[in-house]
């Protein structure tokens, strides 16, 4: 049964928790946190969260939903990109004295939030697409090697394309080589430690939405808007 036939119980609350989440992670990105011996965005908390999300809506409601999370959190964090610029650029009341405070919550350098935004996007769809093609090749079977999988390579164009669209230019090349691969480690090793509870999540979504998509017929056009038919296993 395909996705647009049926409505699901918890789709759009997940959809929801999905933006949320990426919109916090892009407010908390700026204030840089020492984990260990790794300086490391505030992001880092909760960012691969999103992946996690991935690879439950490709899972359970298959490519579709996926890529309708990632549309709605891209047109999200735009919105509060513009936002945010917006209301800096405002003359703040008499008395109020918290410009520059707000200014650095708030204010996100162009060069930042394009790679961000690309990185992000990139990322989540070659994340899914693994997701989705993998479940195809192993007929279902073994998800952590479907979830560890979509992570290797939906995590390594994220990290990639952010750090190299952000610092390069500013640092060398052996720099961005060190700091790509100490995130891509961190992010890595953070989704495979959190897949016991992506296997709960997954399997209570599916026996509670009664969904087990398989995406055999679907577009992959990330531009595509249409729902595809995702065929229940």
């Amino acid at each position: 049964m395909s996705e647009g036939a049926r409505r699901y119980k918890y789709l759009d609350i997940l959809t929801t928790m999905f933006v949320v989440i990426l919109l916090v992670s892009n407010l908390v990105a700026q204030k840089i946190c020492m984990i260990g011996p790794f300086a490391v965005s505030g992001a880092v908390l909760l960012f691969p969260i999103t992946y996690i999300f991935g690879d439950v809506f490709t899972e359970v409601y298959g490519f579709s939903a996926s890529r309708r999370a990632i549309w709605l959190g891209t047109f999200g964090t735009v919105l509060l990109y513009l936002m945010g610029e917006m209301v800096i650029a405002l003359p703040g009341a008499p008395g109020w004295n918290n410009q520059q405070a707000f200014k650095v919550v708030f204010g996100f350098l162009p060069r930042i939030q394009a790679a961000s935004l690309i990185a992000f996007w990139a990322g989540d769809f070659a994340n899914s697409y693994t997701m989705a093609r993998m479940k195809l090749l192993t007929n279902g079977k073994w998800l952590w090697t479907r979830t560890v999988g979509s992570t290797v390579v939906g995590q390594g164009v994220d990290t990639t394309l952010v750090i190299v669209l952000t610092f390069a230019g500013k640092y060398p090349p052996l720099t961005l080589v060190n700091m790509i691969f100490t995130g891509y480690l961190l992010k890595v090793a953070y989704e495979v430690l959190a897949t016991p509870l992506t296997y709960l999540v997954v399997g209570w979504l599916k026996a509670s939405e009664h969904a087990d998509a398989y995406d055999r017929n679907e577009d992959f056009n990330p531009f595509h808007m249409g729902r595809s038919d995702a065929e229940s296993g």
